[in-house]
C-alpha cells in the first residue's frame, strides 16, 4: 500500500464510549461534513445532517446509511436543511435531534463559505454573507446546542489555519476564521460553567472540493507543497481523527483550544 492511499484509509481509533450518542452536523451534504457525518454513524453515533442544500442533504443521508446498512451496530443518520445564518432554523434542526434520538450530546459547526477576491475588491455583500455564514452560524449553533445539551457534551467548530496565516485574494475568510477561533475561546469560558466543552479545528491545505483550485494551478500547487513541512496535501480522514478525538473522553479535559492541522504549515 502506497503511502498517499494510507492517508485517505479510514482511521482505526474506535472511541467506544461514541456510541449511542447524539450529534448534528452542519454543512454536511458533502465534503468534510460527509466525511464527519460517516465517520461518526460508522462508531455508533446517531447523526442529524443539515445543509442548505436540501436534496443533496437528503441524498447523502441515504448513501451513507446504505453504505452502513452491513455495519455492526452504525448509528442513524437523518437528513435536513439548515441556513445557518437564521438562529430558528439551528432550533429546528435541534428539535429534530431531539425527538428522533432523544437527546443532544455533540455539535459539529461545519458549515462554510470560501469566497475569493482582493482586499481592493471586498464588497459589502461579500463580507456579509462571509460573516453571516462561518461567524454567526457558529454562534447560533453553539448557542441552541448549549440550551439542550448536558454537562460532558462538545462543541467543535471549524476554524482555518487561515486564522493565523494570510491567503492573498481571501481577506474576508481569514478574516472570518479568525473571528471563529476566538469565538471558541469565549464559548469555551462561558459554556464551561455547564460542563460544555468547545473546540476548534484549523485545518489547513485538505484534499477536498474547497481546495480544488489549488490542485488545479500548477503554482498553487508547488507553493502549498513548499510551504508544508510535510511536502503534500491533507486527507479528509486526516481531519476525521482530530473531530473523533475532540468529541471523546480522551479529550474531557480539553476545551478553547484550535486544533490545527495543516501539516505544519503554520509554523514555516
Amino acid at each position: 500500500m502506497s503511502d498517499t492511499r494510507a492517508q485517505h484509509e479510514p482511521m482505526t481509533a474506535l472511541y467506544p464510549e461514541l456510541a449511542g450518542k447524539v450529534a448534528v452536523v452542519t454543512g454536511a451534504a458533502r465534503g468534510m461534513g460527509a466525511r464527519f457525518t460517516a465517520a461518526l454513524a460508522a462508531r455508533g453515533v446517531h447523526v442529524v445532517g443539515a445543509d442548505i442544500d436540501e436534496a443533496g442533504m437528503l441524498a447523502t443521508a441515504r448513501e451513507l446509511a446504505a453504505e452502513l446498512a452491513g455495519a455492526d451496530k452504525a448509528g442513524e443518520i437523518a437528513g435536513t436543511r439548515i441556513d445557518v445564518t437564521r438562529p430558528a432554523d439551528h432550533e429546528t434542526v435541534a428539535q429534530l435531534a431531539l425527538e428522533r434520538f432523544g437527546r443532544l450530546d455533540f455539535w459539529v459547526n461545519n458549515a462554510g463559505i470560501f469566497p475569493y477576491a482582493t482586499v481592493g475588491e471586498i464588497t459589502p455583500e461579500q463580507i456579509s454573507a462571509t460573516l453571516a455564514v462561518n461567524v454567526e452560524g457558529v454562534l447560533y449553533g453553539a448557542q441552541t446546542a448549549a440550551r439542550h445539551m448536558e454537562p460532558g457534551s462538545a462543541i467543535v467548530n471549524m476554524s482555518s489555519v487561515s486564522a493565523v496565516r494570510i491567503r492573498r485574494g481571501r481577506g474576508a475568510y481569514c478574516t472570518s476564521k479568525a473571528a471563529v477561533a476566538h469565538l471558541t475561546e469565549s464559548l469555551a469560558v462561558e459554556l464551561g460553567d455547564r460542563g460544555i466543552r468547545v473546540n476548534a479545528i484549523a485545518p489547513g491545505y485538505i484534499d477536498t472540493e474547497m481546495t480544488r483550485w489549488v490542485k488545479e494551478d500548477p503554482a498553487a500547487l508547488q507553493h502549498a507543497l513548499d510551504v508544508v513541512p510535510l511536502h503534500r496535501l491533507g486527507s479528509p480522514e486526516e481531519v476525521v481523527g482530530p473531530l473523533l478525538f475532540l468529541l471523546s473522553d480522551s479529550a474531557r479535559y480539553i476545551t478553547g483550544h484550535s486544533i490545527a492541522v495543516d501539516g505544519g504549515s503554520r509554523h514555516v
